[in-house]
């Protein structure tokens, strides 16, 4: 199974709904909270988000070597090769 990792803010709807998605479908995930970062951390993290192609909205959410931003069930099973 790919590794899944969500980036998130510990106050963000769309971030919780993302958590909760992959908790469904009991694949096991990653998750950092942006905001419990110390600012090294969040540096760190906005790079990789940039590097991916995001612009730094929040969910980010990492499968594998692919990114997707925002909450996208349908892009996350593609990515996961469910469809």
């Amino acid at each position: 199974m790919k590794k899944v990792t969500i980036y998130a803010l510990s106050t963000c709807l769309w971030c919780k709904k993302s958590k909760k998605y992959f908790e469904g479908k009991k694949i096991p995930f990653e998750a950092v909270d942006y905001d419990k970062q110390d600012d090294a951390r969040q540096e760190e993290m906005m790079e990789e988000m940039r590097g991916a192609g995001c612009t730094g909205s929040f969910p980010f959410i990492k499968i594998g070597g692919a990114c997707v931003q925002g909450y996208d069930p349908a892009e996350f099973e593609k990515l996961l090769g469910e469809k």
